[in-house]
């Protein structure tokens, strides 16, 4: 996600991307035109995340990020200053502790995910539980994703860490 951008920028992005008018995403996220107009326009600088929420199902842009966005959620790919400085400071032991850890994790998540999609198929689920399920399983992919990333960073760092030692 550009950093240098506004929230409104983002999501005005996304929907013209996608081919959508505001009148259209509003319908389809089910809230006011004006909400959606005062947001883009940055008028709304922290709208309420249960509208983030409803506008992120439309725009292909996770929830999280637009969360992180306004200053209410974690970035987590391993571009984060925090993240990138936290493994770069491990020892090959740790990074390969850590490594395990995070598969486990992804692990975990994917089960959780593939559980949460077998129960979108009950017939006789409310839609209120249908969303909330598929809100489970956009965050926990995104999270998948994320760790993913940090999978791939743990590994570069775990091959200049054995190139370093190897010179000694």
């Amino acid at each position: 996600m550009d950093q240098d951008k506004t929230l409104g920028e983002i999501i005005a992005e996304a929907r013209e991307k996608k081919g959508l008018s505001q009148r259209q995403l509003a319908k389809l996220a089910n809230i006011n035109n004006s909400e959606l107009s005062k947001i883009e326009a940055g008028v709304r600088a922290e709208p309420n995340p249960k509208i983030l929420r409803k506008i992120s199902n439309y725009i292909d842009v996770n929830y999280n990020d637009l969360m992180y966005k306004i200053g209410m959620g974690l970035e987590v790919t391993p571009l984060n200053y925090f993240i990138k400085n936290h493994y770069s400071n491990l020892n090959l032991e740790q990074l390969q502790n850590a490594e395990l850890n995070i598969l486990g994790h992804i692990q975990n998540l994917q089960e959780l995910v593939d559980s949460c999609k077998k129960s979108l198929n009950d017939e006789e689920l409310p839609e209120s539980q249908k969303e909330l399920l598929m809100n489970t399983i956009s965050d926990n992919e995104y999270q998948i994703n994320s760790d993913n990333e940090i999978i791939k960073l743990i590994q570069s760092l775990k091959v200049k860490e054995r190139n370093k030692n190897a010179k000694k």
